[in-house]
């Protein structure tokens, strides 16, 4: 994942070349599932430096597997939020797809900001209560500078708890 983009999928490349007409990178599309999925181009690397293989294969499953098993369409970002990071993510949320039925983990690791904010739809089910739970999932990992598995946890503990009766 390029720093400061939504990843819903470990191929997101940089927003260096977008298609117009979709506003999605060259080269990418939205899959029936609606993740983004995206081809490089010959002799063209990931732009992930920060991020292992196994890290982005770990994080693209959770997404997948939290918004199985919610029914809520979970994303992460990983960047500057700006001085607020609660208004940061909810910009960054506005942005993604189906805005209104998903729920995004934001973090800005230089000011060390966490924020989780939810769309219209499921609000009520991904509250404060549910994003306190996933924060506290995290933290430990955060404090061992293990970003990825900290979300990772994040998003089994938010998906867990929003998917019980």
């Amino acid at each position: 994942m390029a720093h400061g983009e939504i990843s819903q999928s470990t191929g997101v490349r940089g927003l260096t070349g977008v298609d117009g007409a979709s506003g999605l990178p060259l080269g990418s599309a939205v899959t029936a599932s609606g993740r983004i999925s995206s081809a490089l181009f010959p002799g063209e690397g990931f732009d992930t430096p920060p991020f292992s293989r196994e890290d982005l294969i770990a994080l693209d499953d959770a997404l997948r597997d939290a918004s199985n098993l919610a029914d809520v369409r979970f994303s992460v970002y990983i960047g500057d939020l700006g001085k607020d990071a609660v208004a940061g993510a909810r910009d960054v949320l506005a942005a993604a797809p189906e805005p209104a039925h998903a729920a995004l983990i934001a973090v800005s690791p230089n000011s060390k900001d966490i924020a989780v904010v939810s769309g219209s739809q499921v609000a009520g089910r991904v509250n404060d209560r549910i994003a306190e739970l996933g924060v506290s999932a995290a933290l430990s990992s955060f404090k061992q500078n293990q970003l990825v598995d900290g979300l990772v946890s994040a998003l089994r503990v938010m998906a867990t708890a929003v998917a019980r009766p």
